[in-house]
C-alpha cells in the first residue's frame, strides 16, 4: 500500500479538558480550542471540548474510552498530567490502552524542553485503544501547541498503522 491510502474509518476526534476551575466557570479553556481548531485543519469531525472537574475526570474517561463501539478516531486530553494529587488524567487512560506508544510521550517531552525545563514534569502516556489513538497533553496552552506540533507530522502515518496498513 502507498503513503496516499484513503483510511477507511470515519476521522472522529474528542477533546477532554480536566481543570476544576474551568469546569466551575472561574475562567474559560484555553488549551482545549487550541487542539480542536488543529483537529478540524486535519479534517477531523470534533465538536467543542468538554470540559470537567479533576474529579469528574476518571468517570468520564472510563465512560468514553470503555465504549469501543463509539469511541473516536483520536482522543485528546489536556490537563490533569501534573503531580497534584487530584492529576489523575494519567490513571484515566492507561488502564484502557491495548499498545503504549511510549515514543510519542518522550518526543512531547523533547519539544516541551525547548521552551521550558518544567515539561518534564508532566506526566503522560499515549497509546492504542483498538483503532484509536489517545494521548494526555499537560493543561497549558504551550503544552497543547508543542503536542500538536508533534502530533501533526505522525498523525497520518499512526492512523494507517491503526488500519493495518503495512506502508513504512
Amino acid at each position: 500500500m502507498s503513503a496516499d491510502v484513503e483510511l477507511t474509518l470515519p476521522q472522529t476526534a474528542l477533546v477532554v479538558v480536566a481543570s476544576t476551575r474551568a469546569a466551575r466557570g472561574e475562567y474559560p479553556d484555553r488549551s482545549g480550542p487550541i487542539a480542536v481548531q488543529w483537529l478540524r485543519s486535519r479534517g477531523f469531525q470534533t465538536p467543542d471540548p468538554v470540559v470537567v472537574s479533576d474529579e469528574e475526570v476518571t468517570a468520564y474517561l472510563d465512560g468514553v474510552l470503555s465504549d469501543r463501539e463509539r469511541l473516536p478516531r483520536l482522543v485528546i486530553t489536556s490537563g490533569g498530567t501534573g503531580l497534584n494529587r487530584d492529576d489523575r488524567t494519567v490513571e484515566a487512560v492507561r488502564p484502557h490502552l491495548d499498545h503504549e506508544v511510549p515514543g510519542i510521550m518522550h518526543a512531547l517531552w523533547a519539544k516541551g524542553l525547548e521552551s521550558t525545563p518544567a515539561a518534564v514534569l508532566s506526566r503522560g502516556v499515549a497509546g492504542t485503544i483498538g483503532q484509536s489513538f489517545v494521548v494526555t497533553l499537560p493543561g497549558s496552552r504551550g503544552g497543547v501547541r508543542d503536542g500538536v506540533a508533534v502530533l501533526d507530522s505522525l498523525l497520518d502515518h499512526l492512523l494507517r498503522q491503526l488500519e493495518d496498513y503495512h506502508d513504512h
